[in-house]
């Protein structure tokens, strides 16, 4: 009976410890950039290709301007994850754009689709434009009630 009791009781913690490794592993991301498991329906998504030269350069403009403190998007490598190439190809259709005349980077903005570095400095530009404007307009309002 004490026998009985000891397996019943390590059977117990092993199924609490991999329920608990479950919750763990789909809650954090393993790596930097996401899949399209948690992505929203409008969130900003830019697809990237890892040997992609324009997306280089785009990614350093994002990081010399400290665009991701400003905006929030998520990041997703297409020429390497299928996941990810079937979301962009998913993007293009909902933006009636011809399969041949994707390419990246890629940024769905939640409505809208852009390609290429230039059209989507300034989307991210606009934004942060936006985002300043509307502060000042509250800053204004809350000084002059």
């Amino acid at each position: 009976m004490q026998k009985n009791k000891k397996t019943i009781l390590i059977i117990v913690v092993a199924v609490l410890i991999a329920v608990l490794l479950f919750f763990y592993i789909k809650n954090n991301q393993w790596g930097t950039k996401q899949t399209q498991n948690g992505i929203n329906a409008g969130e900003i998504i830019l697809f990237y290709g890892q040997e992609c030269p324009h997306c280089k350069d785009l990614e350093e403009w994002i990081k010399n301007n400290s665009i991701k403190e400003k905006i929030s998007f998520t990041e997703l490598e297409v020429y390497h994850n299928e996941e990810n190439q079937k979301l962009i190809m998913e993007k293009a259709r909902i933006c009636n754009l011809d399969e041949s005349s994707i390419g990246v980077p890629f940024l769905w903005t939640g409505e809208t689709c852009l390609i290429g570095g230039e059209p989507i400095q300034q989307f991210f530009q606009n934004n942060i434009n936006s985002q300043k404007n509307a502060d000042e307009n509250l800053q204004t309002n809350e000084a002059n009630p």
